[in-house]
């Protein structure tokens, strides 16, 4: 996969993109990674990429041509990028969004800085995308969430892709709760069905956790998720444990 990031300032991603698991999945050659300055497709002798807007309020608005320019200037023959670009007006970012962006083999985000870009830019822009309902100063960001999202569903990045697939959200539930040596801190153990060996057991704990997990804390989402037998299972365990909790 190749991933390249418009902004006026490409440092902030190199040094990012130095640690973790990105930064050894662009030294492996499983993701390309670039961060192109916006400044170098200007024409004027100070590389002016903002301007006053037309018809007056207050702050500045980023060039139209500069954008388009460096937009263009990623596309080639046999590579047409999908182009991003980080905004609040967008649809929300979530990890359905990042699995189907994962499946692309080029992605270009373009990152607005001050009080947006000039609108004929967007005619560069496929798909506008917000992180939340909030505002930042620019779209570096929710360009890095993104890219470290999406990146996690590439095969190869993350070395155990198990361990990916049983991240919060992406079966639609929140993540269960996680245990490591040793055995006992401060008073509090591990719970026992995890040291006994049955994996189907520890399953359907772990899923009976989920759905607790997501009942409590996101229950809007645990009213859209489809039960599997799983999920039916560890719904048994979980009325037979609340009944023997209520004798």
């Amino acid at each position: 996969m190749k991933i390249e990031v418009l902004t006026i300032f490409p440092q902030l991603f190199e040094t990012v993109f130095n640690w973790g698991v990105i930064s050894r999945a662009i030294k492996n050659g499983i993701i390309a990674f670039e961060s192109v300055d916006i400044r170098d497709f200007t024409d004027d002798r100070h590389r002016t990429t903002d301007d006053y807007p037309f018809g007056g309020g207050s702050g500045l608005v980023m060039k139209a041509e500069p954008i388009i320019k460096a937009v263009a200037s990623r596309f080639s023959d046999d590579s047409k990028p999908h182009v991003v670009y980080p905004s609040p007006q967008g649809k929300l970012f979530d990890n359905k969004k990042a699995l189907e962006l994962s499946k692309l083999s080029h992605i270009v985000f373009v990152c607005g800085r001050y009080e947006g870009i000039d609108e004929r830019a967007m005619s560069s822009i496929d798909e506008e995308i917000s992180i939340g309902d909030f505002v930042l100063s620019g779209g570096e960001i929710p360009a890095l969430l993104m890219i470290e999202v999406i990146s996690r569903f590439v095969p190869g990045v993350v070395g155990d892709m198990e361990s990916v697939i049983n991240d919060s959200f992406f079966s639609d539930l929140l993540d269960y709760a996680h245990y490591t040596r040793p055995r006992e801190v401060n008073g509090m153990e591990v719970p026992e069905v995890l040291l006994s060996g049955n994996h189907e057991m520890i399953e359907i704990h772990r899923r009976m956790e989920s759905l607790l997990r997501t009942i409590e804390r996101r229950p809007d989402i645990f009213l859209k998720h489809d039960f599997d037998l799983t999920d039916k299972k560890a719904l048994l365990l979980l009325f037979k444990e609340l009944k023997k909790d209520a004798e």
